[in-house]
């Protein structure tokens, strides 16, 4: 059941998409999120917060990468505001102390949340019983496993266990991975592990799903 946090990510999704074409994939500042896109005077209805307080911590709530729903720069910010949010009596209104902190949302989530998906919060990886394979779902696990292993490397791969008795999953889009082999990218959603990519550009550290770089601005070529 969807609680204040969701409301929120769903409305301020709704709205970024509203704006204008490609919106959902620019960074923007945090205090975007309070003072123009989603204030609590014109949405409290919408969101069905009781008080300002509610508010504010789903709010903080979102900006401490709860759920995964978005990441905050610089790091150090989000993990402030995260350590907050986990206090028996948190500082709700905390985040307003870093109004120029870098908000970037996850795109695969906002793409579920405008599709009107029940749960579009990034899947946690958890383990699923292996699903019985016909000759075809083999033919084309083999030809998925071929493709990513010529896929070139970016950074390191994230490798599977070979003795582990169930499917490891993506950590991105949730999807089962090939089993008994290295794995490079997602045969999937083509994504590899999060944070371990560069900037062609400049050489910061870009996240999964990231289409432009938050150090130069540039665009990352990943889709």
């Amino acid at each position: 059941m969807a609680d204040d946090l969701d409301r929120l990510f769903e409305r301020l999704v709704s709205v970024l998409a509203a704006d204008a074409p490609g919106r959902l994939a620019v960074p923007f500042p945090a205090a975007e999120v309070y003072e123009r896109l989603v204030p609590y005077r014109s949405n409290r209805s919408v969101l069905k917060v009781a008080t300002h307080q509610d508010y504010e911590m789903a709010v903080l709530r979102l900006l401490a990468g709860e759920r995964g729903y978005a990441s905050l720069e610089p790091a150090e910010v989000q993990d402030a505001l995260r350590r907050e949010a986990g206090e028996s009596n948190p500082d709700a209104g905390l985040f307003r102390h870093f109004p120029d902190a870098i908000l970037s949302l996850n795109r695969l989530a906002a793409e579920r949340s405008l599709r009107g998906d029940r749960a579009y919060a990034p899947p946690s990886p958890a383990p699923l019983a292996p699903p019985p394979e016909s000759s075809d779902a083999a033919e084309r696990e083999e030809a998925e496993g071929e493709q990513a292993e010529k896929a070139p490397l970016a950074g390191a791969a994230f490798e599977l266990a070979e003795q582990s008795e169930s499917p490891r999953q993506c950590p991105y889009c949730g999807e089962t991975l090939p089993g008994s082999r290295k794995v490079n990218f997602c045969p999937q959603c083509g994504q590899p592990p999060s944070g371990e990519l560069r900037c062609p550009a400049c050489g910061g550290e870009v996240d999964v799903g990231w289409r432009y770089c938050v150090s130069c601005g540039r665009a990352t070529g990943f889709e």
